[in-house]
């Protein structure tokens, strides 16, 4: 027990000299679905992790459908969103789920989509891998686990109106996955706090919901 203690406070005091190279971490403790998405309330360029997870039960299909939004106002925005997988073992092998962008002004997808745009919107989708291909890997040390490479999208948008971004499992297996919305490493007292909070859970991989 102690060890674990020790553990932490070392883990803290890495954190207050790494916020400067870190996503803002968020965890997904309801499900961010139709009517309550996750809603960026402030400062959407600033760059933010987003722990989530397609929810499954091991036998049945995924039908899940995560849901962020976030505004555009007056000025243009550099919006990046990037999708990544945790690396445990064998079990996120094959997760690999796709993300669309839908707002005003984008174009038409071209391709169903297991969800209902609003009237006057496009939508640019990002597609992954399929399962079983090899995708490149990388370490993060500020959750202290590797993450596997994902869809990326980076684009300047001027149009104001409400942005929505989806996340789901065209092969309904499910899994955790990590959303990143925004670019700019800003740090405020309450993401520091939030911080010291998340940090520690994610690197003992209590974020995950598959173990």
């Amino acid at each position: 027990m102690k060890s674990r203690y020790l553990y932490i406070i070392l883990v803290l005091f890495t954190l207050l000299g790494a916020t400067a190279a870190a996503h803002v971490p968020f965890l997904e403790f309801k499900d961010y679905r139709e009517g309550k998405p996750y809603v960026v309330r402030r400062m959407v360029e600033q760059s933010k992790a987003c722990y989530s997870w397609l929810e499954h039960d091991g036998v049945n299909p995924c039908e899940d459908i995560d849901i962020y939004k976030f505004v555009i106002k007056d000025r243009p925005i550099n919006v990046y969103i990037e999708l990544i997988g945790p690396v445990y073992e064998d079990y996120y092998e094959d997760f690999v789920p796709w993300f669309a962008l839908v707002g005003p002004g984008l174009p038409d997808p071209g391709i169903e989509l297991p969800f209902d745009i609003p009237c006057g919107y496009g939508a640019i989708v990002k597609e992954n891998v399929e399962p079983g291909e090899e995708r490149e890997t990388f370490y993060e040390p500020f959750g202290g686990k590797s993450y596997y490479k994902g869809p990326v999208f980076e684009e300047e948008i001027s149009v104001s109106g409400a942005y929505y971004v989806f996340v789901w499992d065209p092969h309904e297996s499910g899994g955790d996955y990590v959303l990143v919305l925004g670019r700019k490493e800003i740090w405020l007292f309450a993401d520091i706090l939030r911080a010291l909070i998340f940090t520690p859970m994610i690197r003992m991989n209590l974020e995950l919901h598959i173990i």
